[in-house]
């Protein structure tokens, strides 16, 4: 599984509803294992975002299907980074010349 982290503003229907939140990340959980994904962990955050997630899904397509259909929901967007371990920078950079 990849590890992707997850940047999210609320957008105004998300500010509205923000006493919700919480309620909304569980349910986003629930997304998330039906595209046979996993939200490892959830934080709401001060500064540039609102919520920082780290996901593990199988795939891009995979992440791009659930961000989108998180971002088509209306309550917030989302930028989805792809996130390597010590291990796996270790793999990638060995093969470089």
């Amino acid at each position: 599984m990849a590890t992707y982290v997850v940047l999210a503003h609320f957008t105004e229907q998300g500010m509205k509803n923000v006493k919700k939140t919480a309620t909304r990340a569980e349910e986003f959980k629930q997304m998330a294992m039906r595209y046979g994904a996993a939200v490892k962990e959830t934080f709401w955050t001060l500064g540039v975002y609102d919520l920082v997630q780290v996901v593990e899904a199988p795939d891009e397509m995979t992440m791009t299907a659930l961000s989108l259909s998180l971002s088509a929901l209306g309550f917030a967007r989302t930028q989805s980074l792809r996130a390597f371990s010590e291990k796996e920078i270790r793999t990638i950079v060995a093969r470089m010349d």
